[in-house]
């Protein structure tokens, strides 16, 4: 479990995170939507101490991660699965060295070991005799698929994801969706996803954080949203679906 306790950020004297308190349970996807500016990306990249809240707690269990030293921080990151937006895999690396990548730098592991655990992690994401292939050799929706394989790479049970269905077709970003919650399910990991893709949140939001000039201000299921009675939230949801429908026009 994460738990986060009434969390302030300041980038000067601009407040972009005010007050935001949230829990997120193993075994659930848990996402956070919010228009650009809103504020949900600082939140992601506090919770993985990438900012340093300027006041509250974000707990990983029963340890505060917002009190650690940075060999404490670090401990926990071994728990930790991260999903970047864009995937941001080595492009001087071939898949097998990326997936590899966490276990070269976390553990002490024989060359078997890894070798064993990267052609899991590879098997797990749908992806066979692709270990000497580069980046620019997969397609997007492969890519993706190799980035969720380094992010289980260690079992962790956290996984991060930062608009992990950017620059997707909708069909991939269905199957990237599913192998998302498959995953989370399966291992029984507290993820937490941020996006502005109501198709995730409709597919997957077993948890759903509505971030809205830096606060939280609505909290609920995917089934909830449908309807719900807060006007910033469906003006949200109503402009991500019509520029969707007027995106999918075009590109007929």
């Amino acid at each position: 479990m994460i738990k986060v306790e009434r969390l302030d950020k300041f980038f000067g004297e601009n407040q972009v995170l005010k007050d935001i308190s949230i829990e997120y349970l193993p075994g659930r996807c848990s996402l956070i939507i919010g228009a650009s500016g809103s504020g949900k990306t600082v939140l992601l990249k506090s919770l993985v101490g990438l900012h340093k809240p300027d006041n509250g707690k974000v707990w990983y269990g029963d340890v505060n991660f917002t009190q650690l030293d940075e060999n404490g921080k670090k401990e926990i990151r071994k728990e930790i699965g991260m999903l970047f937006q864009g995937s941001a895999l080595f492009d001087f690396a071939t898949v097998e060295e990326n997936v590899r990548f966490p276990m070269d730098f976390f553990t002490n592991w024989s060359k078997e070991e890894k070798l064993e655990r990267v052609n899991f992690c590879l098997k797990r994401v749908n992806l066979v005799n692709v270990n000497n292939l580069f980046p620019n050799e997969l397609s997007g929706g492969m890519q993706k698929r190799v980035g969720i394989a380094r992010a289980i790479a260690l079992n962790p049970k956290y996984l991060f994801c930062d608009e992990p269905n950017s620059g997707l077709d909708p069909h991939t970003s269905i199957l990237i969706d599913q192998l998302i919650q498959e995953i989370t399910q399966e291992y029984n990991i507290t993820t937490v996803v941020n996006t502005h893709d109501m198709n995730s949140v409709m597919e997957i939001g077993d948890q759903v954080s509505f971030i809205h000039k830096g606060r939280k201000v609505w909290e609920g299921s995917r089934n909830d949203i449908l309807t719900a009675d807060n006007p910033d939230l469906n003006e949200f949801v109503f402009a991500n679906n019509m520029a969707k429908k007027m995106k999918e026009l075009m590109n007929r």
